[in-house]
């Protein structure tokens, strides 16, 4: 049985994303939240000195963000390391994720990942063979909770033909103060922009990124226990969390795995081909 009703459907396909409110029951964003705050606790910070910034993601060549796919790996806010090197804060307020195989290796995170919910959603919009290629835990600090500039899901989840979609939710309140999403409706039915290549030198985009007018963004502001659907084609984007508050997420990108080809262009390249959520 599919989750979302016949004007869900409609909403989504015109707009490019959809809010679902209480998605996710306290006791799920509970568990999700107390776990990571186990593995953040567990985590050496000078076991690493990776930095996350989509500002400069082509910089991301390094062997732990490329094996993150099968793992479960820290990257930090680019504003968190003093001119020393040091953290300028503790630890836990310095992350800027975790990251990308949270639904594969951690038992509350793959719990919600293979729901029942999760898998009813996935066939609501049309999915045979659904996957879930990546998986973030995003803190979104306060005070130095870095930008995400416009994109779309699908320059570094690309299928033939495409299947991306993200699905995006609150563990806390996400608010314009704190830094919620912000899309431009209906700018999926555009087609993609551009796509994010991994060679033997590295990863790059195809072509610069394109201007766009801040005035055609909306905010998504959102409940936690929301989750945010999101079209692969989408144009969204993220601002700094200039507040006290910190706006928690747990980010999943999902792909049909039936009759669609992976680019092997992508970032990903793993070892193991997901196990897919449900096979129609």
């Amino acid at each position: 049985m599919g989750l979302l009703s016949s004007d869900q459907l409609q909403f989504f396909n015109s707009q490019g994303y959809l809010v679902i409110e209480s998605f996710a029951g306290e006791d799920e964003i509970e568990g999700m939240m107390k776990r990571m705050e186990q593995l953040v606790d567990n985590f050496d910070p000078s076991s690493t000195a990776s930095i996350f910034s989509t500002k400069n993601q082509q910089k991301l060549t390094d062997d732990y963000f490329f094996d993150s796919v099968e793992r479960v790996s820290f990257f930090f806010e680019e504003k968190a390391f003093g001119d020393n090197g040091d953290l300028k804060q503790p630890k836990q307020l310095s992350i800027n994720k975790v990251g990308h195989a949270l639904h594969e290796i951690e038992p509350a995170f793959k719990k919600f990942s293979s729901s029942q919910k999760f898998s009813s959603l996935m066939h609501s919009l049309g999915y045979k063979r659904p996957a879930v290629m990546q998986s973030m835990y995003i803190f979104k600090q306060p005070g130095i909770g870095g930008e995400v500039v416009p994109h779309q899901d699908s320059s570094f989840l690309y299928t033939e033909p495409q299947t991306c979609t993200g699905l995006w939710l609150a563990i806390e309140d996400a608010t314009k103060l704190n830094g919620c999403l912000w899309a431009i409706p209906g700018s999926h039915k555009n087609g993609l922009v551009r796509r994010f290549l991994r060679d033997e030198n590295g990863v790059k985009f195809d072509r610069p990124s394109p201007s766009y007018d801040q005035k055609d963004f909306v905010p998504i502001e959102v409940k936690s226990g929301s989750l945010v659907v999101i079209h692969g084609d989408l144009i969204h984007q993220s601002f700094e969390n200039l507040s006290p508050k910190s706006r928690h997420a747990y980010s999943l990108h999902v792909v049909d795995t039936d009759g669609c080809k992976w680019a092997p262009e992508n970032w990903i390249r793993r070892k193991v081909e997901p196990e897919p959520l449900y096979v129609s």
